[in-house]
């Protein structure tokens, strides 16, 4: 690289990596289709508050995931997010995939932050190579238990920043280019050097 300054790139999953939703698939992976559409009927009316932006995404979020998997052990959740990469594969879209292959080779440091669980996020990030994940976490009990909570905030907007920063705090010793799909995205976006909305191109240095 001509420059001086590190530089970093930022990819979001769920509709930049892939194609769809991975939260909603690893529902109907892990519980099977009838159980996830019963559930969608009756959160209907959260889901629809949500999409008003009368009703916090975390908190939707919160009541799914204790819906489906409060008191499920952390270790069978995890197994569920690594068999889980098979299902993530079939809808990833290889062309972005290429791009952060590409910006590898060309030695920028790549991470993917996503509002997605880090249980499933991370197995398919490192079996594709990425080291640098920052996903949301489930809380568990004191017997390794999920609760149906999040550990962290939900990693959206803002806190994509923010979780960013406590990795990369010096700002000003690295460019920072970012790829996102989503309103999820524009924060950080607003703190990169340059970024793609829905562009599924590499950005020139």
């Amino acid at each position: 690289m001509l420059d001086s300054k590190r530089l970093i790139v930022v990819f979001d999953f769920d509709g930049t990596i892939t194609r769809k939703d991975t939260f909603t698939a690893f529902i109907k992976f892990a519980k099977g289709k009838t159980a996830f559409y019963k559930a969608f009927i009756r959160y209907s009316p959260l889901l629809l508050a949500y999409k008003l932006r009368l009703y916090p995404n975390w908190k939707i979020k919160q009541k799914i995931l204790s819906h489906f998997f409060k008191n499920m052990p952390v270790d069978e959740f995890t197994t569920l997010g690594r068999k889980f990469i098979s299902v993530i594969n079939d809808f990833v879209r290889p062309e972005v995939v290429a791009i952060l292959k590409e910006y590898q080779q060309q030695g920028a440091t790549v991470y993917v932050i996503s509002a997605s669980i880090e249980n499933w996020v991370e197995p398919w990030c490192r079996a594709t190579g990425i080291n640098n994940i920052i996903a949301t976490r489930v809380a568990t009990d004191a017997n390794g238990l999920l609760t149906g909570h999040l550990s962290t905030h939900n990693c959206y907007g803002q806190e994509k920043v923010a979780r960013l920063l406590e990795r990369e705090p010096d700002r000003e010793t690295y460019k920072l280019f970012v790829y996102g799909d989503s309103c999820g995205d524009k924060e950080l976006m607003a703190l990169a050097d340059k970024s793609r909305y829905r562009d599924w191109k590499i950005i020139k240095l």
